[in-house]
């Protein structure tokens, strides 16, 4: 089976979703085992003109464009809907087949449709050997399931994958001679269609975005305890160390402003995209602390070191944000050097004074 994998965002208010469209072509070879005897069976007693090629799709609805092709020994085939695996709860569509020539040899089909999905794909393979090549350009696939490719390329232009199953991977006998009445039913499967992860038989690619709009507001709040606690190190150095009183309600008011941050990036990033809305956000915030440390501090010059510490801060943060890797190494290193800097200023000072009590 080869897999054309096209995916596209789609959006809607303030919403996203990744969707794709599959194309899928390959073959199918069929062959009657040599040792059909020892199971009980005889050739004569197959009925092998009523035989059904059977192509099971979590929700038959996804199919699109022009209609899925089959053909069977280089014979093309009528296609019925319905009549599905059980892994797929009975949807998909089939086709009837004269399967006598399976009395001499094997028998080839070949097949190719294309249908519509959202965010991921999965394949239940049955086959003696399942090989799966699936390109697409998507960037940030995720491989899941019981089984992983035996190759795969991921780059910024999209990602190549190969899967290669046995039959003794899936634990399962390729013959099977239990009385199994067919899946009628068309509708969607209760288990592949429901979104939930995939299964220990079951290999799965999910479309995913590393960096999307709410975790980047998530991770940005994680990493709140650096503008407060930077903050609040710079007003008690100018406490402590320039002489200017600075009262718990100014630092309380100070901490307010800080966390306003974060409601103000998730409401703009909603509207008009995450990199404006942390460009306005930010402002907004580092415009507002400096105005009003100018006040609290008695000096314009004082406030733009609070001013420029902020700025650096919301700078380095940004980067932080937008890493896939080593985003929390980079963060753990900034905290120890901040920590390294407070301890070193203030290592002179006797904290246990009444001058320092008396600033505090």
């Amino acid at each position: 089976l080869s897999t054309d994998l096209k995916p596209e965002r789609r959006k809607r208010s303030i919403y996203e979703a990744v969707v794709y469209e599959a194309n899928n072509s390959g073959t199918a070879q069929f062959a009657l085992p040599q040792d059909l005897p020892r199971y009980g069976v005889t050739i004569g007693a197959l009925q092998l003109a009523r035989a059904e090629l059977r192509f099971g799709l979590s929700d038959a609805r996804g199919l699109f464009g022009p209609p899925p092709k089959l053909s069977l020994g280089g014979k093309d085939m009528r296609l019925e809907p319905g009549k599905g695996l059980a892994a797929t709860g009975g949807a998909g569509f089939y086709a009837g087949a004269d399967a006598t020539a399976l009395q001499a040899g094997s028998i080839e089909a070949r097949f190719s449709y294309a249908f519509r999905g959202n965010g991921w794909l999965t394949i239940v393979p049955r086959a003696g050997d399942t090989i799966w090549s699936l390109t697409s350009t998507w960037p940030s696939p995720s491989f899941q399931g019981g089984f992983l490719p035996t190759k795969r390329h991921v780059d910024d232009k999209g990602f190549s994958a190969t899967y290669r199953i046995g039959n003794l991977a899936l634990g399962q006998s390729l013959i099977d001679v239990q009385d199994a009445a067919p899946v009628e039913r068309v509708g969607p499967s209760s288990r592949l269609a429901s979104g939930t992860s995939a299964g220990d038989y079951e290999a799965r690619i999910e479309l995913i975005d590393p960096v999307d709009l709410y975790d980047q507001v998530s991770r940005a709040a994680k990493y709140g305890f650096l503008f407060i606690g930077f903050t609040f190190v710079t007003f008690l150095m100018f406490d402590v160390i320039g002489g200017v009183k600075v009262s718990s309600v100014e630092y309380l008011l100070v901490g307010a402003a800080l966390i306003l941050f974060f409601v103000l990036l998730l409401a703009f990033a909603e509207v008009i995209g995450f990199l404006w809305a942390y460009l306005v956000a930010s402002a907004a915030i580092i415009g507002l602390i400096t105005a009003y440390s100018s006040a609290v501090l008695k000096a314009w010059r004082r406030a733009s070191y609070v001013g420029g510490l902020l700025t650096a801060l919301y700078a380095v943060l940004y980067i932080l944000l937008s890493l896939e890797a080593y985003a929390l190494l980079i963060g753990s290193l900034m905290l120890f050097v901040a920590l390294a800097m407070v301890m070193y200023f203030t290592r002179r000072i006797d904290w246990g004074s009444k001058d320092v009590q008396a600033a505090g």
